[in-house]
């Protein structure tokens, strides 16, 4: 489910920065907007994909705890990808598609993966409890001892 968030992330991205096939770049001089409402749109496709696909194995309480959880671990996740690009963009003034690129679609999304992974195996998509079995011995169970 990572590779479809990851492709609406990065083309959305992408799309409001620098356009595409006569569709302008509304967000040319925002690129930190731009990234967050394509992270955004990520984070809901990616809550889907997961719920209901990756990790339907698992519980994430109800449904409201776990959209909630899920979208808090997205939006510190969100903080680990602009990192990078906040640092290329405005700190080192490049602005060109392979440094935007670089620095939010491979280095802030590597390092987003890596916190977002650990952090939905932990606290949102847990492993179910297991129930615990009760074995008692037949022969004391017939004898009354049980």
């Amino acid at each position: 489910m990572g590779g479809i968030s990851y492709l609406v992330d990065v083309g959305l991205s992408n799309l409001l920065v620098y356009g595409l096939f006569g569709f302008p770049a509304v967000l040319h001089d925002s690129p930190l907007k731009a990234k967050i409402i394509s992270t955004i749109a990520s984070i809901i496709v990616a809550w889907l994909g997961n719920k209901f696909l990756t990790y339907k194995d698992r519980s994430s309480g109800s449904n409201v705890r776990g959209f909630v959880m899920f979208v808090v671990v997205n939006l510190i996740g969100m903080l680990v990808v602009l990192a990078p690009l906040g640092v290329t963009w405005y700190l080192l003034g490049l602005h060109d598609r392979l440094s935007y690129n670089l620095s939010t679609n491979v280095i802030g999304i590597a390092l987003g993966m890596v916190f977002r992974f650990y952090a939905y195996r932990t606290w949102v998509f847990r492993d179910a409890p297991q129930k615990e079995v009760v074995v008692t011995d037949v022969a004391d169970d017939l004898a009354g001892r049980g």
